[in-house]
């Protein structure tokens, strides 16, 4: 199956390792695509499709993504406002990240849901 996007300068016959890990690859590909399938992200990002459902649950939980049924299909909506999990971040959002990685390619949400990134574990 041929990817659906191409992620500048991603080669799969790299080294075994990347530059950013599979929940900040995963959450690129739901910016440039908010109704890309599971399929599609493991394809793109060469993962397995039991690795990319975990990463999304992951976000999903975390509360970075939200996730809705349209029909027989899922959207994701990223909570841009949201702080970086990462104390070395300096308080950058993770809006703020997509922009610097996905350059024009990533949407921005309408309307953030959630406060915290712990919000739903609350």
């Amino acid at each position: 199956m041929k990817p659906f996007l191409v992620l500048d300068g991603y080669d799969p016959a790299m080294p075994g390792w990347h530059f950013l890990t599979n929940h900040a690859r995963v959450l690129l590909c739901i910016a440039r695509d908010p109704g890309v399938r599971l399929r599609e992200i493991a394809a793109t990002l060469d993962i397995t499709e039991r690795t990319a459902f975990g990463v999304v649950a992951d976000l999903t939980e975390a509360g970075y993504v939200i996730k809705e049924r349209d029909g027989r299909r899922n959207r994701y909506e990223i909570q841009h406002h949201l702080p970086l999990p990462d104390p070395a971040s300096e308080e950058r959002t993770v809006g703020e990240l997509l922009e610097l990685l996905g350059g024009h390619d990533v949407r921005r949400t309408a309307r953030p849901k959630r406060t915290s990134p712990r919000a739903a574990r609350a």
